[in-house]
């Protein structure tokens, strides 16, 4: 079998028939509930708003702390692979902040800036940041030389240098920088909606784990992992493949 999608869905069937089989060794719902039981709580959920809000809620801070991550961890993965001097400065940060626990950084945005919106998004990027910027950085340092002499040549102007040579040859870079990115992201966004936040799926789980409620922590982790899968298989992935094309030509 050579079809990805056939391979992707017989793999969810596999993983989806694993956890029927759980369930029923396990003979305990309030331990771990078959897939079927979640249906009506998911379906009362869904009638009554409270998972479409709280399910925007975090993809909203999500969208934000990508954006943010991305753009920061582009330009700094960018300057230090195109700069040794730069590089030799801000590496000891870089090394610093990527063993800096995800907890402890969202801690102390709670207790320096407060319980709100700032705080979350800033914890959530600040964490992602260095992965961004550690993976640009190889690609800055892989760009072809030739091209960079061919731009010299011609004159070209900053801009249209990051445009029609930096930033094609980054691309990949990018793009798989995008997709690990999203991947952590929203699982720093639960913790941080788990810790303090009053809206949002992990603000949902955390509820619902004080309660012990097992279907209910399942029925909200498992809409948002539907919701990021989508987005990865219709967004993310084909997007990467479109952009690692000129490799393979």
């Amino acid at each position: 079998m050579t079809d990805p999608r056939a391979v992707t869905a017989l793999s969810l069937t596999g993983l989806l028939l694993l956890w029927v089989v759980a369930a029923g060794l396990t003979a305990d719902p309030s331990v771990l509930p078959a897939p079927g039981a979640l249906i009506g709580p998911f379906v009362a959920e869904l009638a009554s708003g409270d998972l479409l809000y709280h399910l925007w809620r975090t993809l909203v801070r999500v969208a934000w702390a990508f954006a943010l991550a991305m753009a920061l961890g582009v330009a700094l993965g960018l300057a230090m692979g195109r700069s040794e001097r730069v590089n030799r400065w801000l590496d000891p940060w870089l090394v610093v902040f990527l063993n800096l626990p995800a907890l402890v950084l969202i801690v102390l945005c709670y207790l320096w800036i407060g319980l709100n919106e700032m705080a979350a998004i800033i914890a959530v990027t600040l964490n992602k940041v260095p992965n961004v910027a550690t993976v640009i950085r190889e690609g800055a340092r892989a760009l072809d030389p030739d091209l960079d002499a061919m731009a010299r040549v011609y004159r070209m102007r900053w801009q249209v240098r990051l445009r029609h040579v930096v930033l094609p040859q980054l691309a990949p870079f990018i793009a798989a920088a995008a997709r690990s990115g999203i991947a952590v992201i929203w699982k720093i966004v639960l913790v941080v909606e788990f810790l303090g936040r009053s809206s949002g799926i992990g603000f949902k789980i955390h509820m619902y784990f004080q309660l012990f409620d097992v279907a209910m922590v399942l029925v909200y982790a498992l809409s948002f992992i539907t919701v990021m899968l989508t987005i990865e298989w219709a967004v993310l992935q084909p997007w990467e493949r479109r952009v690692r094309r000129w490799r393979t030509a």
